[in-house]
Order: C-alpha cells, then sequence, then structure tokens
C-alpha cells in the first residue's frame, strides 16, 4: 500500500511483484495470483491443500473484498454454517475469513480457529488489515517505509523485493546470540518487524493506523476438575483437535520422536484413520547422541503405523548447515533446525502437511527449566538468565540491554497472571514457541513445501490445559502428568511414566571434531570478528566440549546466517566452502 494514493509505474510494479513472488515459491510451489487496485497490490503463492481445483488466492467478493493468507482454518464447516445467505465461491477453508471480515469488520480474526497469517483489503473503506493467529504459528512481516507499507510471510521476502536493505538490527542480534531467537516484533532486519501472535493491523494511506490484540491464553481460571473428569475432558477435546488438524486433500503424516508429545499425536491419529498413519524419524547414528529411533519404532509398531526413518550424519551437518541458515531468515539457532529440515525434506517426497508435537510442553509444563524456577529459594533456578557468548568469554565487550526483551515478556506475563507456575510457562508461548519452536517448524517444512500443523496449540486444548491445576502439571517431580496419565491408559506402548532422555541434537560432538579446522574459517567472518576478541574465537574451537559447545554452535551458525541474509552471498557448498568464500 503506497502512502501517496498512487501505484509506482507499471514496469516497477511488476519488477517488485515478480521479486516476491519468487522469493516465496518455496512456500506455494503449486501456484501464483495477484491482485492489483490502484495504491495496493497484493500477490500470493499457493500450497494447494484444501480445494485443489477452485482455492486460488487472492479470494474476492462480490464487493471487492479480497483476501490472500497462508492459513488453515479448521472451523471452516461450523463458519459457513453460521454465514448464512453468503454464496460461498469455492471450498477454500480461507473464503469464511474473508465473509468473517465483510460481517463483523476488524474482529472478524476472534472467531477464526486455526493457524493463520493473512491480509484483507477493503477497497471500499481504503484500508488494508493483517491478521497472525494467537500463538504465532503462522509469520507475517511488514516493513514501513516512506514509499508505503509493505508485507510478506518471511522477511528475506522483503530484502529481495528491494524493499528494504540487509541492514542489521544489533539490539536483536545480541539477543539471538544470548537465546537462540528473539523476543518481540523486533527482528534482526532494521525495518523489518513481526506483527505479534493474535494481532491485527488496520493501515490506511501506508501507515498503521489502530492494532487489536487477541490472546493466545486464557486468563480467568476455569473451575477445577478432577483428575478423572479432567482425563475424560481432554480425550474429548483431544480427539477433536487432531480429528480438524487432519483436515486435507492431500497426504498427510507426522513427526514422530520417543516423547510423549508425538506419542499422543501418533494415538490419536491411529485411533481417527483407517489407514497406517505415515509417521517420520530421525536418528543420529554412531555419535554419543539418544537415537529416538528406537522407542518411536515400538511405539509407530504398537500403532500400526507406517514409519520411516533417516539419518542424520556428520556429512549431512556440514553439508547442509549453509542451505538451513539461509532458510532461517528470521533466525533461530535451535540444534533441532538440522533434523528438521531433513525430516522436512524426507517427508516432502509423501507427504503435503505434517502434524507435529510443539505446544505440549508450554501447555502441560513439561520443561526442567519450570521446575528449576519453581524450587523454594536458594534452590530455584530462574530461566533465561545468561548469556552464552559472555560467559564464554570470546566477546570484545558485553553487549547492553541484550535481556531487556525477555524482561519485558516476564514483566507483561506477570501483570496478567501473577507469578508461579502460569506465569512461567506464559513467558514460553509469548517468547521462545513463536520465535524458536513454531518459526523452525514453519522455515524448515515450508522450505520443501510441506506445512506444518500443531494440535496442541488449538484454541480447545489450550482453552483446557493451561487453567489446569498446578499438580495436574506437575507431579511427584515430573511435568506433563495429566497427558502423561491420559496416554497410559490410551497407548500404554509409549511408557509414558518411563524415564525419558531428552532430545539432543550432536553438534557439539561434530564441532568438536573439527574445531580447529573450523576455528579460523568462523573467527574471520565479517559478522564474528566485529563482535568477537582476537584469537578468543579460535581457542573456543579448539577446545570444544559441553559446557561452550553452545557458543560454539551460536557463533557458526550466526557466521553463516550473517553471509548469507546481511553480506548477500550464496549458501551453495558446504560448511567449509561457504566460510572460505
Amino acid at each position: 500500500m503506497t502512502r501517496d494514493g498512487r501505484a509506482p509505474s507499471a514496469p516497477a510494479l511488476e519488477d517488485l511483484l515478480a521479486r516476491l513472488t519468487a522469493a516465496l515459491k518455496h512456500r506455494g510451489p503449486d501456484g501464483s495470483g495477484r491482485r492489483v487496485l490502484a495504491d495496493v497490490a497484493l500477490v500470493h503463492t499457493r500450497l494447494a491443500i484444501v480445494d485443489l481445483v477452485h482455492g486460488a488466492q487472492p479470494l474476492v467478493a462480490s464487493d471487492g473484498v479480497a483476501l490472500v493468507a497462508n492459513a488453515e482454518i479448521y472451523n471452516d464447516p461450523s463458519l459457513r454454517a453460521e454465514l448464512r445467505g453468503v454464496g460461498f465461491a469455492t471450498g477454500s477453508d480461507c473464503e469464511s475469513a474473508l465473509h468473517l471480515y465483510r460481517r463483523d469488520g476488524e474482529a472478524f480474526a476472534d472467531k477464526l480457529r486455526g493457524m493463520y497469517a493473512l491480509a484483507v483489503h477493503d477497497p471500499g473503506r481504503g484500508r488494508l488489515l493483517l491478521a497472525r493467529d494467537p500463538f504465532g504459528i503462522k509469520p507475517l512481516y511488514y516493513a514501513e517505509t516512506p514509499q508505503g507499507f509493505y508485507f510478506a510471510s518471511e522477511a528475506q521476502a522483503l530484502i529481495a523485493a528491494g524493499v528494504v536493505a540487509p541492514s542489521l538490527n544489533t539490539a536483536a542480534r545480541d539477543e539471538m546470540l544470548a537465546f537462540n531467537f528473539t523476543t518481540g516484533t523486533e527482528t534482526p532486519f532494521a525495518g523489518i518487524q513481526r506483527v505479534a501472535p493474535g494481532e491485527t493491523l488496520i493501515v490506511e494511506k501506508g501507515r498503521i493506523v489502530a492494532r487489536r490484540q487477541r490472546a493466545a491464553l486464557p486468563v480467568a481460571i476455569a473451575p477445577l476438575q478432577g483428575d478423572a473428569e479432567a482425563l475424560q475432558s481432554f480425550g474429548e477435546i483431544w480427539r477433536d483437535a487432531v480429528f480438524v488438524h487432519q483436515r486435507a486433500d492431500v497426504p498427510y503424516g507426522m513427526f514422530l520422536s520417543s516423547g510423549i508429545d508425538s506419542a499422543a499425536v501418533l494415538a490419536m491419529m491411529a485411533c481417527l484413520n483407517d489407514r497406517p498413519v505415515l509417521a517420520f524419524t530421525a536418528g543420529f547414528p554412531g555419535t554419543m547422541a539418544h537415537d529416538e529411533r528406537e522407542g518411536a519404532r515400538a511405539a509407530a509398531a504398537a500403532a500400526g503405523a507406517r514409519h520411516v526413518e533417516i539419518e542424520v550424519t556428520a556429512q549431512d551437518f556440514w553439508r547442509r548447515l549453509p542451505a538451513i541458515a539461509a532458510a532461517m531468515d528470521d533466525p533461530a539457532a535451535d540444534y533441532a533446525v538440522v533434523p528438521t529440515y531433513l525430516l522436512a525434506e524426507a517427508a516432502s517426497r509423501h507427504v503435503k502437511v505434517v502434524l507435529t508435537g510443539e505446544g505440549g510442553d508450554e501447555l502441560f509444563a513439561g520443561y526442567g527449566r519450570t521446575r528449576a524456577a519453581l524450587r523454594p529459594w536458594p534452590f530455584s533456578k530462574r530461566p533465561w538468565r545468561r548469556h552464552r557468548l559472555v560467559d564464554s568469554g570470546v566477546l570484545r565487550e558485553v553487549p547492553r540491554g541484550w535481556r531487556d526483551g525477555m524482561a519485558r515478556v516476564e514483566t507483561e506475563t506477570g501483570a496478567r497472571f501473577g507469578r508461579g507456575l502460569r506465569a512461567l510457562q506464559a513467558v514460553d508461548c509469548a517468547a521462545w514457541l513463536p520465535n524458536d519452536l513454531l518459526l523452525k517448524v514453519d522455515r524448515c517444512l515450508m522450505a520443501h513445501g510441506v506445512e506444518g500443523r500443531v494440535p496442541f496449540l488449538d484454541p480447545a486444548v489450550a482453552a483446557f490445559a493451561f487453567p489446569l491445576a498446578d499438580r495436574q502439571k506437575i507431579r511427584e517431580r515430573r511435568g506433563k502428568w495429566l497427558l502423561r496419565q491420559w496416554l497410559a491408559e490410551n497407548f500404554p506402548p509409549a511408557q509414558a511414566f518411563a524415564a525419558k532422555k531428552g532430545f539432543t541434537v550432536p553438534v557439539v560432538e561434530w564441532i568438536a571434531a573439527e574445531g580447529k579446522r573450523l576455528g579460523p574459517l568462523v573467527a574471520r567472518q565479517p559478522g564474528i570478528s566485529e563482535l568477537c576478541g582476537p584469537g578468543r574465537v579460535e581457542a573456543l574451537f579448539s577446545a570444544v566440549d559441553k559446557r561452550n559447545g553452545g557458543a560454539a554452535w551460536a557463533l557458526l551458525f550466526y557466521a553463516l546466517w550473517h553471509q548469507r541474509h546481511i553480506i548477500g552471498a550464496f549458501a551453495d557448498g558446504d560448511v567449509f566452502s561457504v566460510l572460505a568464500g
């Protein structure tokens, strides 16, 4: 949307839309569409999941209101029944959102059950609306410039289109290097911001004029249920959540680990499907990391699932990491990007939709750091308090304000939920979940044209799980008690109460094996040399161990990310050739 009400010249507009389309083609390899009206242009690349024949976008109503979306609206059937008298033109699950806007105006997103990043253009009122789902499952970025207002599903698309120069936001960079992700709406790209989870922006004449917020977590606590009643309620809610998350006109499967969350997804999918569930698992042969495949294999066999296993090796790590860093334009330096990216590549040969277990730990209090924070003083250990690069001693100076964003999240969630378990869960849901876990799933899967769905983050599941009593989440020093109990009763092969080893990726082991060769290459990168003192990076990489391995990984990932997304170098080749330039 331009600010002066005039469209760019035809050649300039064509170039802009072509660049956006090319930059987002991996997210929508099945087709593209556009709509241009005076000062507003919409472009869409389609991953066809529902109504494969007639669901192309933009969707346009009879009064000219248009919608583009990266979304799955799971309550589309009930919304269509509610919107009586509307003549639906397609079977697309996104069309109900278009007509909800025409009826409810800027409050339209409040009724959506699903994951969504969408834009509505209302030419009659001269405004554009952007909306993102409450948990931030789907990403949405924007840039306000002197020329106008631009938005896209990935930050890199705005840079590729020439809307924003690839300039570094150093405050966000420092935060990312501390936590592996960034908080809030700032990105590591100066001039590019995120639409916040649950936010609706109203834009007129190229400027944001209003914001509306939809909460992901309930503040009011429902009457507590006894264990038996809660287990029955969860079973009913979980069945419905997984059922609607399977809605698709294309093949679907799931990612399976040996953990509780994906086992719960598998158990319910097996119950709901006549055909064997297609499950994908990654393992790390020849390393010290716990191999997830044995437990996943047993669970898959018990559920009658078709099980696909992939091996992730050191050779895969060195060969594929530059491409993975390129896919993570909004950087989440989570170890799990490596197996997630390779699992998505394998899954893309079989399916276009994958269900995953993200969200289970956040809603049912599964993290050990949560339990550690609840210990009585002086034994409590508050999360998100350390900067690993500061601890490693490689930085020239301690960055200022690196924890300010997390402190704001803690203050905001504390004001809503007070102190205690729910407040800790709310911090994870507001910071870690959208900007690490969900971002990782989105980029790694969409890089291969696969859609990731997260049934634990269904609004009905969240409304049930978050208000549970603390003892129904944590009992006998174990998290996720109620989820474990449900799984023990409904899918015993998962061994829900057995001691579990945490999911690990052996990146520290792989880096240590090549540390002396790798250190000088990382140290010479412009993004690293401006941060780290002379000789310190080489010393770190020459002695990588469990204590400092996280710092070495952060520097390696950031060096590759900076080279691709700030300098603009292509990610062709393995880690060593890319860093050697």
